[in-house]
């Protein structure tokens, strides 16, 4: 079965060169054309957060919000208070800031693997500035319907994570009081720690961007509401576009800022390289996430839009 996958893979990946080389010159300028995307949108809105998230944890931030937050994190989702750096980090930030912020709360041995897992299926979310200002703004032509998408956004993401409580086990509380203290480091060193590894973080994103920008293309021409929901399977910067402000717009966008695309579950297991922990939960909390925003953008859209 493993080799017959390889063979697939090879020849999906056979075709996609011919199509590159068949069509160099179109490839090419969706190549700058994602770019400056990720010049113009990708980079100022991710990598000042990749920076501040990945120096709040080396600083102690994971600890420190503990204890604060273990009356809310563990009866609710089953993870101790630690795990809320993942889950605001993830809210604020955007993708994939909370699946980073899990796994290294798992590196630094302040949740157990199950715990991280389970945080993967719910603290991976869209970036706020993304949601109200592009989709809002740009799209419905209104900061209140990108509120809503936002609110949709997140209420969603906390149901998946009630959703996903009850898969794993939790650390019991003497395995959770044997873990060894988290060290923090200088602030000089936790700055520039920061800025080195959220560098190389944004360059991952923005490259798989790029590439799944360009595989998107194809299906744009499709056109319509068919070809609409065959990007936002991929990429969600490329479905932008093709949204339109109606009903059927708002529930696309709802649902595909909850799955967030091809393209994000790749930049998350970018971010998982090396930590050991498995996608599969990060995939679906993605399924379930977008089931609750579609079903929630179904029941608001007559209220957002009318």
């Amino acid at each position: 079965m493993r080799i017959r996958w390889r063979i697939l893979a090879c020849l999906c990946l056979g075709g996609l060169l011919v199509w590159f080389l068949a069509d160099a010159g179109a490839v090419r300028d969706s190549v700058a054309e994602a770019l400056a995307l990720c010049a113009r949108s990708v980079v100022p809105s991710l990598f000042p957060f990749l920076v501040a998230s990945s120096a709040l944890l080396a600083l102690g931030f994971g600890e420190l919000a503990a204890p604060w937050l273990a009356g809310l994190m563990e009866p609710l989702f089953r993870v101790p208070g630690a795990g809320s750096a993942a889950l605001v980090l993830g809210l604020v930030g955007g993708y994939p800031i909370g699946a980073k912020t899990a796994a290294d709360l798992y590196r630094e041995n302040l949740v157990s693997r199950e715990e991280a897992e389970r945080l993967l299926a719910f603290c991976n979310n869209s970036n706020p500035v993304f949601l109200i200002s592009v989709l809002g703004v740009g799209v419905f032509g209104s900061v209140r319907a990108g509120v809503w998408l936002w609110l949709i956004h997140v209420l969603s993401a906390l149901l998946t994570g009630l959703v996903f409580r009850g898969s794993g086990k939790s650390a019991s509380r003497q395995e959770l009081t044997r873990r060894p203290p988290f060290r923090a480091v200088s602030f000089a060193e936790a700055f520039t720690g920061a800025v080195r590894s959220s560098l190389a973080g944004i360059l991952s994103v923005c490259a798989f961007v790029v590439f799944f920008y360009v595989l998107a293309q194809p299906l744009t021409a499709v056109g319509g509401r068919l070809g609409a929901v065959l990007v936002a399977a991929l990429e969600l910067f490329s479905l932008t576009p093709l949204l339109t402000a109606d009903a059927f717009g708002f529930l696309l966008a709802a649902a595909a800022a909850g799955w967030g695309g091809l393209s994000v579950l790749c930049q998350t297991l970018a971010v998982l390289e090396g930590s050991g922990l498995r996608l599969r939960n990060c995939f679906l909390g993605k399924v379930v996430q977008s089931a609750f925003s579609l079903l929630l953008a179904a029941l608001l859209v007559g209220y957002v839009l009318g």
